[in-house]
């Protein structure tokens, strides 16, 4: 085994940024090929890392910072943090690649003035060394061993996404990018919160140490504080207000990752709550069931309701990340696994779903759904990739998200009561208004008649294979895990299955 991998999985891509930022100039437009090299670096890493936890080998690195006083680093990578880790990752160079012929197309429409000049260079690397602290965050999040750690990588996705939303967002995006950050501020101060009772009840932040304050009086505090904090970053009713503001006007290349930094929380909601403090969560159970499926159907009608191209994936969010809440709020081993899975799966049609919103705009100049019809015909790699998208979206065989829909609802209605029956029922109701837009705009945006302007425009096509080609792949991996969900289910059981068995 490679030494230091999970360090590199982060320090790798940080590295990387600070050479770009330094050698701008000389790197040029090559800038972007760097950072897509530094990911898949990282990718294989974690693909070595996958194949060891397979392997019933998890891995544990600790990094001794100083001895008086003791400050240490860990980093875990068992069965859950891998599998989001990678998935994550893929994403990231998946993003990066699409991202070397759509910024360009950013900086001509909002920086004019510098084309030709050494601002335009100047702007295309902005891009690219703010970007890889994406995954610097993911990877973070994903294997940190105590709390402080999360929180240091929640706060850097948090900053680097104010960044590159006031540079490359659409309408009013320095406004918009700041309410983002208020609001992941807002989320990071609940968590921070929590995080403080954790400490004066254990003693420490190891999250493998959360377990000793089980069935305390803080822990109901502990935990309340932590979802507070998580609900707003998943946009949960009635924390839900500013995710079609900020999901609609960042840069089109970097909506999966916001879909990510979203749906991450339900990752750290099992990590530092669920596992450790099983007995003490059954209360937040139900609350979490209602407030989840009420937010499923607002979310698919709120996105039935746009025309604004941005906001159909926006809207959509809002919906698709209450899925992962339900599972994770029916309190069953398989549910949960099943939430979790959805939430691989969502991350994954969420990139597919909005980028191909994204070349939709960057080939038509338009956003409002009123005005196309029939792009299939110009279009038809492009209409392929955004039926796959929607598809994924509404948990269509052969995606992931249709298998993790199963293993979800076969964990809900396992309960064996009444809620969950009803919530159960009313959840699979929800599916149907999901595969209802996405077949309304599949059927307004590629089919029916060509309007005149668009048949008469030669640069309506599909986009360069660098753009077409990492959706694809992420569209293949999706079919793949849905045909053989197993993967990443033996990957879940170890950690969720034998961590509820103990308690």
């Amino acid at each position: 085994m490679m030494p230091s991998l999970l360090l590199q999985t982060i320090l790798v891509p940080a590295i990387v940024a600070l050479i770009i930022l330094l050698f701008r100039f000389q790197l040029g437009k090559r800038a972007g090929w760097a950072a897509a090299l530094s990911l898949a670096y990282t990718t294989a890493l974690l693909i070595g890392a996958l194949y060891a936890v397979y392997t019933g080998s998890p891995i544990q690195e600790n990094y001794q910072l100083l001895h008086s006083p003791d400050i240490s680093i860990t980093l875990t990578a068992d069965g859950l943090s891998i599998a989001v880790a990678l998935i994550c990752n893929l994403l990231c160079l998946a993003l990066c690649t699409y991202s070397i012929s759509y910024v360009p197309h950013r900086i001509e429409i909002l920086y004019p003035s510098v084309l030709g000049t050494k601002g335009e260079i100047s702007y295309f690397t902005c891009f690219f060394y703010l970007f890889l602290f994406f995954p610097v965050g993911f990877m973070g999040v994903s294997f940190a061993s105590d709390l402080v750690l999360m929180y240091f990588f929640l706060e850097i996705l948090t900053l680097f996404l104010f960044f590159l939303m006031a540079y490359f967002g659409y309408y009013e995006r320095v406004w918009v990018a700041t309410m983002c950050f208020i609001w992941g501020v807002f989320s990071a101060l609940f968590f921070l919160a929590g995080v403080a009772i954790i400490y004066s009840q254990t003693g420490t932040f190891q999250i493998d140490q959360i377990s000793s304050m089980a069935g305390t009086p803080m822990a109901f505090w502990a935990i309340l504080l932590v979802l507070v904090g998580m609900w707003g970053k998943l946009a949960i009713v009635p924390l839900h207000v500013w995710m079609p503001w900020v999901h609609a006007e960042h840069p089109t290349c970097i909506a999966g990752l916001l879909a990510v930094y979203a749906n991450i929380a339900a990752y750290i909601i099992v990590r530092t709550l669920v596992l450790p403090l099983w007995g003490d969560f059954q209360w937040f159970g139900p609350p979490i069931m209602i407030l989840a499926v009420a937010t499923m159907i607002y979310g698919s009608l709120l996105t039935l309701a746009q025309t604004d191209m941005k906001r159909i994936p926006a809207c959509s969010t809002i919906s698709q990340t209450a899925y992962s809440m339900l599972g994770i709020g029916a309190l069953t081993a398989t549910s949960i696994e099943g939430g979790l899975f959805f939430f691989l799966s969502h991350i994954m049609g969420k990139t597919v779903f909005f980028s191909t919103c994204g070349i939709v705009v960057y080939t038509t100049h338009t956003r409002d759904t009123r005005l196309l019809s029939g792009l299939a015909t110009k279009m038809p790699l492009t209409a392929l990739l955004f039926i796959s998208g929607g598809l994924m979206l509404a948990g269509i065989p052969p995606f992931s998200s249709f298998a993790a829909e199963v293993i979800m609802f076969a964990g809900i209605f396992a309960r064996g009561d009444m809620l969950g029956l009803v919530i159960g029922i009313v959840g699979l109701m929800a599916i149907l208004l999901t595969i209802t837009y996405a077949v309304h705009f599949i059927r307004t945006i590629f089919f029916g008649p060509l309007p005149e302007d668009l048949a008469q425009n030669e640069h309506i096509k599909d986009p360069p294979w660098t753009m077409m080609a990492p959706l694809m792949g992420i569209v293949l991996v999706a079919a793949f895990l849905g045909v053989y969900p197993s993967l990443i289910m033996e990957l879940f059981e170890p950690v969720i299955s034998q961590a509820l068995a103990g308690m």
